[in-house]
């Protein structure tokens, strides 16, 4: 089981991957994966996110307690970036 920070890490970057791309299906069955490792190992709720420089706060709730995780901005879009750097090797496969 990986951590609860490790789950929303990975979590928040593979959603901000869906937002610039939503057509991506892959994207999109990863984000679901882990959305799924977030309420059924760690039993949380996602409330929000936001991105404010030079973080990305995300706002959960764990047993009825609403809590705020941060991420720096540059470690959170390191995928998409470079997937806009090369998109060729990212097409989108149905």
């Amino acid at each position: 089981m990986q951590s609860l920070q490790d789950t929303l890490y990975n979590w928040l970057t593979i959603k901000v991957v869906c937002d610039a791309r939503p057509e991506d299906s892959s994207a999109n069955d990863t984000r679901v994966l882990f959305e799924n490792l977030l309420n059924e190992e760690h039993q949380i709720e996602i409330i929000g996110v936001k991105r404010e420089e030079p973080f990305y706060f995300v706002q959960y709730c764990i047993n009825q307690e609403e809590k705020t995780q941060r991420f720096p901005i540059e470690l959170i879009e390191v995928m998409l970036d470079q997937i806009n750097a090369e998109p060729e090797k990212y097409l989108n496969y149905d």
